[in-house]
């Protein structure tokens, strides 16, 4: 691998209540955090090689609920990333933040921290909602934790806002997304509710405990989602991320870029263009594995040409910028470039794909059938 650039991403695996839709790997007990951040900070020296020293530019704290830790413990972590990677012309520091735990003490602490961005799992401003989803704060807080950032001076700010929600009309949905202009926030994630498998949400809803998720409500939702953010400025410029110009997430974007990263946590995934690893899902066997045997637990693919050919597909097609086919005559020859183009025609018939010179793209309609596109385009 050619040194270029990457970005570091750290799992912080608990959280102080589980949310009734979330399948990612936390536990809620924080009996044994020191350990697991003791095992990530040696996976980081474990694991010092595998960029093959790419300059880190970006590191992102998620979880789980990263805004658990001090400043103190953030400032360990970035601490050991200093001593083993080169760091240089660092760009942006992501935390993940439960809006319950963003008070003036706790932001005012972390401006002696690398932070400079926060993504702050809002969800929702209304009560119904976040009480839907069982979330720990309310719309109270979602609204004081923004501004509470603001006013400790952190302006690169993201927020999650979720559609889809049983009980969420459209206007509510409306009042939603206008809050995000209201409260001057440059960037948001939108997604729609969805029943996974083995949550909460899966076993209320069986049980007729929860009201069901309508997939008509989620796709009018998504529509008007395309439309309001337009008329408030914001770049649709990934099919789950909106910002004001320029003012993209830098590290999630390098995702999509198919640029490597480091995953560095219990169930974290990295990539470094070659092969995908995902550590072991099980705080106590990867603290185990690592504290007490200097082994990082994982398992790992390696991607053929054609896997790669297909992942580029599919990410590119979720950005503004689209499946540049240039590049992929580049990458993986004419040849490729030319079964794209051609695989794209019948969705260019329907209006769900444009292609302006060499660059394919969603329209807005199509973005409601994105993962469909992109499978029926994949090279075998």
């Amino acid at each position: 691998m050619e040194t270029n650039t990457a970005g570091i991403y750290i799992h912080i695996p608990f959280c102080r209540q589980a949310c009734v839709y979330c399948n990612f790997h936390f536990s809620t007990s924080l009996k044994y955090k020191e350990e697991v951040l003791q095992a990530i900070m040696c996976e980081l020296e474990l694991r010092s090689g595998y960029l093959d020293g790419a300059t880190i530019e970006t590191v992102y704290f998620g979880g789980g609920t990263p805004s658990l830790l001090t400043a103190e413990e953030i400032n360990r972590i970035f601490d050991t990333i200093l001593k083993y990677y080169p760091v240089k012309d660092f760009k942006e520091c992501t935390l993940e933040a439960n809006p319950d735990d963003l008070d003036k003490h706790y932001l005012r602490s972390l401006r002696a921290t690398p932070i400079n961005r926060f993504s702050i799992g809002v969800q929702s401003f209304r009560d119904e909602d976040l009480a839907y989803m069982k979330r720990a704060h309310n719309a109270q807080q979602a609204d004081y934790a923004i501004k509470a950032a603001q006013d400790a001076g952190f302006h690169n700010l993201s927020i999650d806002l979720i559609y889809g929600v049983p009980g969420l009309t459209d206007v509510a949905w409306k009042h939603n997304l206008a809050r995000v202009a209201e409260l001057s926030i440059p960037h948001f994630s939108s997604y729609a509710l969805t029943v996974e498998d083995k949550t909460a949400l899966q076993y209320a809803i069986l049980q007729k405990k929860a009201a069901p998720i309508d997939p008509g409500q989620s796709a009018a939702q998504f529509e008007m989602l395309m439309a309001q953010a337009a008329a408030m400025g914001y770049e649709h410029y990934e099919i789950s991320n909106l910002a004001l110009p320029g003012r993209y997430a830098i590290h999630n974007t390098n995702y999509w870029r198919g640029l490597p990263y480091l995953g560095i946590g219990p169930s974290a995934h990295s990539f470094n263009l070659v092969s995908r690893r995902w550590n072991i899902a099980n705080n106590a066997l990867y603290t185990k594995s690592i504290l007490q045997e200097h082994k990082v637990p994982f398992e790992e693919e390696t991607l053929t040409p054609t896997q790669r050919l297909n992942e580029y597909i599919m990410t590119s097609l979720r950005t503004m910028w689209g499946c540049d086919l240039d590049k992929i005559a580049a990458e993986w020859g004419s040849d490729y470039a030319v079964e794209v183009e051609k695989s794209s025609h019948i969705f260019q018939e329907k209006r769900w794909l444009l292609q302006d010179n060499r660059k394919i793209m969603l329209t807005n309609e199509g973005k409601l059938f994105a993962d469909k596109i992109a499978a029926e385009m994949f090279v075998d």
